[in-house]
């Protein structure tokens, strides 16, 4: 179906890191799904097409959740006092492995994409559970909600509750099984996702990298989240010099295999030089980051380094789903680790988190992101008439208000051109 419409508003998108682009009672015309331009006058090219007028409301890209658990979407908002290797124990683990009983996912997968659905995330890459049947059963419900997401089965053979280890065995098979299921979805596709080096053998982290080459599929985990998981893994690893290089040394570390790793809190200069070398996205995840302890990563070091930073929520270790909360939480963490950390690198900007939220996400999805002419037609209508205010506030001015201030739910939502509501 080829998608052909054009929207009038005011439309902001950030091009590049830190720059704001505004466009105020502009036409932005999706042509064939994509972004064919902004324009103050609608050329005659697009005068046949359909013109749907939002008035003074905002236009904004789609946003990307580059990391959020599926399975652990009933729980969160508990368990906030613990550290993180406790917080899965006690909390993570119990609840995916309700995820067995098929009639559980059933109950619990829908008001998860109900919430992503009503959201201004319109792309995700997200983990399930261990589980294949559930996997696949969310993968439904997001490809009937018209969701383009990444979402992976979960890999774990050791260092596990029983209820949810497999045997090296059958997580290589159940994980082959699934991946040729997933050829059945159009617009939800299947990501390789070791839980964490802690919980994988060599064995299944080796046999996960020859899936990766026969199925030419990414890969997602976690990285260098917590101090005692970076110990941990040195402890069960003693042969790496870092924590990525269990990653890397069966090629499930970006350069051929896209990859996200969340989190990078911890992340030292050799972990780092590979992390660029390799183009591995970072998931950056300020809530969670904060509510199991695990300290500031330092986001803005690594947009100078060049990296390739994206938000996530982490639902449950994050409570919210909104990326705007992910963008604000972003940007508070940064001014924390600028006063007491690291004076000489200054905060997040709310351009640069936009950013991160939007183009620096999407590019893992490919051009992802933005308006920028061939760009998918991914975007979120905002509108801001319910924060009354005696000011006169530019567009930037009410963009970070809405940031800051609403319940992040659009006006209207379209994803590769598709119109979600």
């Amino acid at each position: 179906m080829e998608y052909n419409f054009v929207l009038r508003g005011n439309v902001l998108y950030t091009p590049q890191c830190g720059a704001l682009s505004v466009h105020p009672h502009s036409y932005l015309v999706c042509e064939g799904g994509q972004v064919a331009g902004i324009f103050e006058e609608l050329p005659e090219a697009y005068r046949n097409f359909p013109v749907e007028d939002f008035g003074d409301k905002m236009i904004l890209p789609g946003l990307v959740d580059l990391h959020v658990h599926a399975g652990q979407y009933a729980f969160r908002g508990l368990g906030m006092d613990q550290e993180l290797l406790a917080w899965l124990e006690q909390n993570a683990f119990p609840e995916e492995s309700r995820f067995a009983d098929a009639s559980y996912a059933v109950r619990a997968y829908p008001i998860f994409v109900d919430a992503l659905r009503r959201s201004a995330t319109t792309r995700a890459c997200i983990f399930a559970t261990l589980h294949r049947p559930a996997t696949l059963q969310l993968m439904q419900l997001l490809e009937d909600a018209g969701m383009p997401c990444y979402v992976g089965k979960v890999n774990m053979d050791r260092n596990s509750p029983d209820t949810l280890r497999e045997t090296t065995e059958e997580s290589l098979a159940e994980t082959r099984r699934w991946l040729e299921e997933s050829r059945a979805f159009s617009q939800v596709r299947p990501i390789l996702t070791p839980r964490f080096i802690p919980s994988c053998t060599d064995a299944l982290m080796a046999g996960l990298g020859r899936l990766q080459q026969e199925f030419q599929v990414p890969a997602q985990s976690h990285l260098s989240e917590n101090l005692s998981e970076i110990d941990w893994v040195q402890s069960l690893c003693p042969d790496t010099r870092f924590y990525g290089e269990a990653y890397d040394r069966v090629g499930l570390f970006g350069g051929a295999c896209p990859t996200i790793m969340a989190h990078c809190v911890w992340s030292g200069p050799e972990e780092r030089a590979l992390l660029k070398e390799n183009g591995v996205f970072i998931a950056h995840c300020p809530q969670s980051n904060m509510n199991v302890s695990s300290g500031i990563a330092p986001i803005k070091q690594y947009l100078r380094e060049g990296q390739r930073v994206g938000l996530g929520s982490d639902v449950a270790g994050g409570a919210h789903l909104s990326i705007y909360r992910a963008m604000t939480d972003a940007i508070q963490c940064s001014k924390l680790r600028w006063r007491l950390v690291d004076q000489d690198t200054p905060a997040l900007t709310l351009p640069e988190a936009l950013y991160m939220a939007t183009k620096g996400g999407g590019a893992f999805f490919g051009k992802v992101g933005s308006f920028e002419p061939g760009y998918a037609f991914d975007a979120v209508v905002v509108d801001d008439s319910d924060l009354p205010t005696t000011r006169t506030c530019t567009l930037e001015e009410r963009l970070e208000r809405f940031v800051y201030l609403s319940d992040g739910q659009p006006f209207a939502k379209y994803a590769a051109g598709r119109r979600l509501f």
